[in-house]
């Protein structure tokens, strides 16, 4: 549908009148604060006017389809003035999984904190299993819609029209889908710049849209069609999560040509997307060293314009398979800290095969820490206030506390009991780790209960310590003695006992007294 409506006047002239907000972006734009802001400002702990400010620059997105806002989606926001989101990936494949086992996925996600759920399912019955996630989901539902346009297709990427896909988004659109991730980047004269990566293509989406170039010879459909997306998706307010095709799969390729030659073309889309009253955010590259991670996020927020940063890990390394959630947790936590606004949780089984329940909790688990890490880090009001209180109970020993204040207080408690499970040791005052006579904690307790003797030491080294720091350190003082006159002292050598006064008279005598006393003295003569 046309943004734009042609309203002529007897004088043959054309006036052009904005259409009437009805994204978060244009209502931002156009001074209105939504019911949707001011539920975003009162989670967030941010002033509604912030939250209005952040949308309308771009820098902030709050995914919420209308339809998905009318069956009980609580809104939320990701953008780089609020605190860090996750994201957890669920789907059925070709292999396994049902939608009893997908909701049950979708039901660990949630409880273990999990700000949005992309279901990327590529197998059967894909439109029950999405319809029945949206229902039962409280946060917002992302999609990679190129995934069940394949499967209507029969696996054939080459008979792939820009229409079937325009009908796609509008379908998954209509469902209640609050965002989709579309690789519209990867362009025909990028896929020469892969030939030489160690993993070549590793995105899915982008794969598969290389193929189809490769195949007709032709641009990227999905970029030839932008505006008519923006269209689509305007008119239900789903946001635009901008695909990375083209985002490394190994440390080997990270920060190429190609990566940065998709990343430009994702910054030119981000404000064409804007310009059509969409909500946008940018996907980000999956396997990026460390020393790098910073060097990526501020390049994309410079490249796109503020746009919110979505990142896969980064993973940091890649000789850990099955542990993966831990090399990307950490990648995670540094691209959180230097600007990211959303982080996709990576399970134990990336690379290795389609996670279950367990998986996606150690993934959230993982994910999680990273997230409020980065928070801490980028010092986001009141985020360590959890922390501060569980220090409290663990000095405390209240065990219970540090159960219920815990990220996962069935594991932490479970931990706990494997060596004491009694109910006594819930007041005790060690763990099984020191036992009761190792504890530094129970330790510096003795030491404060000491009483007046330790209240006594404590006030002379407060004491003390306020004089050092009040009084600047002065010199010794010097020793005044009294002067004293210099008195001059003769020395008179004994006259030998052997001298004999007859070998000479009494001048003799005297003239070598005389001459003994001069050299004794120094001088002359």
């Amino acid at each position: 549908m046309n943004r734009l409506a042609v309203v002529p006047n007897f004088r043959k002239e054309v006036t052009w009148h904005m259409p009437k907000p009805i994204t978060q972006l244009e209502n931002a734009r156009a001074r209105t604060i939504t019911p949707e802001m001011e539920a975003v400002a009162k989670r967030e702990q941010l002033e509604p006017e912030t939250i209005l400010q952040e949308v309308a620059a771009g820098r902030m997105v709050i995914p919420a389809n209308r339809v998905h806002l009318e069956t009980g989606l609580e809104p939320m926001c990701i953008g780089i003035a609020s605190k860090c989101k996750i994201n957890a990936n669920i789907g059925n494949s070709a292999v396994t999984s049902d939608q009893a086992g997908e909701l049950e996925k979708l039901e660990t996600a949630i409880h273990f904190g999990a700000d949005t759920v992309m279901d990327l399912s590529t197998g059967n019955d894909i439109d029950s299993i999405r319809k029945s996630i949206i229902e039962a989901s409280p946060v917002p539902i992302g999609t990679v819609p190129i995934y069940q346009m394949l499967e209507e297709l029969g696996g054939e990427i080459e008979e792939m029209r820009p229409q079937h896909f325009l009908d796609m988004v509008e379908h998954q659109a209509k469902q209640g889908v609050d965002y989709m991730t579309i690789h519209c980047g990867v362009k025909f004269e990028h896929l020469h710049l892969t030939t030489n990566r160690v993993t070549g293509i590793v995105s899915r989406g982008g794969s598969l849209m290389a193929k189809w170039m490769m195949v007709h010879r032709k641009e990227n459909p999905l970029y030839d069609s932008f505006d008519d997306l923006c269209d689509i998706m305007r008119q239900y307010d789903v946001t635009w999560s901008l695909g990375d095709g083209l985002r490394p799969g190994s440390l080997a390729d990270a920060s190429d040509e190609a990566q940065f030659a998709e990343l430009d073309v994702l910054g030119e889309l981000t404000q064409r997307g804007w310009d059509r009253g969409t909500q946008v955010m940018v996907e980000g590259p999956g396997h990026i060293p460390m020393d790098q991670i910073k060097m990526n996020v501020e390049r994309q927020i410079e490249v796109c314009h503020g746009a919110p940063f979505y990142v896969l890990g980064p993973l940091v390394t890649d000789f850990a398979p099955g542990y993966d959630h831990i090399t990307s947790c950490i990648g995670a936590s540094l691209a959180g800290w230097a600007g990211a606004a959303m982080l996709c949780y990576v399970t134990p089984k990336e690379h290795l095969g389609l996670p279950e329940r367990e998986d996606v909790k150690q993934g959230l688990i993982a994910y999680k820490i990273a997230a409020h890490s980065a928070d801490i880090a980028r010092q986001r009001p009141g985020v360590r206030d959890q922390d501060d209180a569980l220090s409290r109970a663990r000095f405390a020993f209240d065990w219970n506390e540090q159960f219920r204040l815990a990220l996962d207080p069935e594991t932490a408690k479970a931990y706990h009991d494997e060596t004491l499970p009694q109910d006594t040791f819930k007041s005790a005052h060690f763990c099984s780790m020191c036992g009761p006579k190792y504890c530094s904690m129970k330790i510096t307790e003795d030491i404060r209960e000491m009483g007046p003797r330790a209240s006594w030491l404590n006030s002379r080294c407060q004491k003390k310590l306020r004089q050092e720091n009040l009084d600047p350190p002065q010199p010794p003082p010097k020793r005044h003695l009294p002067k004293q006159r210099r008195r001059w002292r003769v020395f008179v050598p004994p006259i030998p006992f052997s001298f004999r006064l007859a070998k000479g008279t009494c001048h003799e005598i005297f003239s070598n007294c005389s001459r003994v006393w001069s050299a004794s003295l120094g001088l002359s003569g």
